[in-house]
């Protein structure tokens, strides 16, 4: 939940539409018969959105899935939906963001020549400066991502958490 006056913050508000999104996703992952595949799938998926939010609760969510094996499904849907929606409720930060780009890059690094890793270190750099929104950046391994065909971060939730139309990652 928030408050209707704290959504004219842009920051907020795409934090919040992000949640919407986020929790959509969830819903649909744990609706049904599901197997503890498919929440560690999910998890893998969200892993980077998760960090630029929350990089502790990422790690102890990581811990819940690897132990799931055998827990009641019902203790463990309410359990990790309420620590998933916790940590996607701290809003990310510059700093978060720049340090998933820069761990987005690492996977790339070995697929791409040194002025396509200076382009995107940059674009990074740019953003973490203030110097350009977050769009740039992702933009940039979004594009790399598909040129390479690296499924891993093709899979990510962070590269595109909500519709573009929404335009939330296009602010400095």
């Amino acid at each position: 939940m928030e408050e209707e006056g704290r959504l004219n913050d842009s920051t907020l508000r795409g934090n919040f539409i992000e949640r919407v999104f986020a929790y959509q996703r969830l819903k649909t992952t744990l609706s049904g018969r599901w197997q503890v595949g498919d929440l560690v799938a999910f998890h893998t998926a969200e892993k980077f959105l998760l960090s630029a939010h929350d990089p502790k609760a990422h790690a102890e969510l990581g811990r819940f899935v690897a132990g799931a094996k055998g827990t009641p499904r019902k203790g463990l849907t309410s359990d990790y939906r309420a620590l998933f929606m916790a940590a996607l409720a701290r809003p990310a930060t510059i700093r978060k963001h720049a340090n998933v780009l820069q761990h987005m890059a690492g996977h790339l690094k070995n697929l791409l020549d040194e002025g396509s890793k200076a382009e995107l270190h940059q674009a990074i750099e740019d953003y973490r400066r203030g110097l350009a929104p977050l769009i740039v950046p992702v933009t940039l391994i979004r594009h790399f991502v598909r040129l390479h065909d690296v499924a891993y971060l093709a899979g990510q939730t962070y590269l595109s958490p909500c519709p573009r139309e929404l335009m939330l990652r296009d602010h400095v």
